[in-house]
C-alpha cells in the first residue's frame, strides 16, 4: 500500500532508495546543515545509509520523514514529516516531532510551511494525536517562522548539547483554518 499527501503545490511520499542523488544533493550542502549540528554528507553512500535509517522508521513506527516533490515537475525538493520519538527531549517522551529540510534553491518559497501545515493536519486528522512538537536551534529564524506560520507556538527554550534551542508545540484544536488546511491523502 502506498500513501501520498497532496497539497496545493506539493506531493509528499515515502523516501525511496531511488532518491539517493537528491538526498545527497540536499545533505551534502553545508548551508543546509548550518543549524543541524551535524556534518554534511561527503559520499553518496552516506545518502543510502540515511535512506535506510528513514525507511526503518516507517517499518518500526509507521511514520517518518517523507520526500517532498514539486507537484507540477515531480522534482525532489526536500523532505518533511513526523518522527515518533521515544527518547526524552526537553521533558517529553513518546511524541511526534515535525521536521523538514529543503534543497537551498527551494528556500523562501513557502514550501516548508505548506508541508508543515499538511503534516499538522495529517497528525490530527489521520493519526489522531493530541499534540505535535518541533525544535529549532536559536538563531534559525527562517525555521522559527515556518513553525509559527504553521500554527505552532513557542513553548520553551532549552539547551541541547550546549546549544540553545526553541521548543515549539501545537495541540489539537489550536490551528485555525488558515494555518491547518485540509489535505488529500491518497492510498493506492
Amino acid at each position: 500500500m502506498n500513501t501520498f499527501i497532496e497539497t496545493e503545490r506539493l506531493i509528499l511520499r515515502g523516501i525511496l532508495p531511488s532518491d539517493r542523488e537528491a538526498m545527497f544533493r540536499l545533505d551534502s550542502d553545508p548551508e543546509v546543515h548550518c543549524y543541524l549540528g551535524g556534518e554534511p554528507l561527503t559520499d553518496i553512500g552516506q545518502a543510502d545509509e540515511v535512506i535506510r535509517f528513514i525507511r526503518r522508521q516507517y517499518a518500526d513506527n509507521g511514520i517518518g520523514r517523507w520526500a517532498v516533490l514539486h507537484k507540477h515537475t515531480g522534482t525532489f525538493i526536500g523532505w518533511a514529516g513526523l518522527k515518533w520519538l521515544t527518547e526524552p527531549m526537553n521533558g517529553h517522551t513518546h511524541y511526534y516531532d515535525l521536521g523538514y529540510r529543503f534543497i537551498k534553491e527551494f528556500w523562501g518559497k513557502g514550501y516548508a510551511t505548506e508541508a508543515a501545515r499538511a503534516w499538522v493536519d495529517y497528525a490530527f486528522r489521520i493519526i489522531g494525536t493530541d499534540a505535535v512538537y518541533a525544535l529549532t536551534e536559536c538563531g534559525n529564524t527562517a525555521s522559527d517562522n515556518v513553525l509559527l506560520k504553521a500554527g505552532f507556538r513557542l513553548a520553551d527554550r532549552f539547551e541541547l548539547e550546549g546549544v540553545a534551542h526553541n521548543w515549539y508545540e501545537i495541540k489539537k484544536g489550536e490551528c485555525n483554518a488558515r494555518q491547518c488546511t485540509s489535505i488529500q491523502v491518497i492510498i493506492s
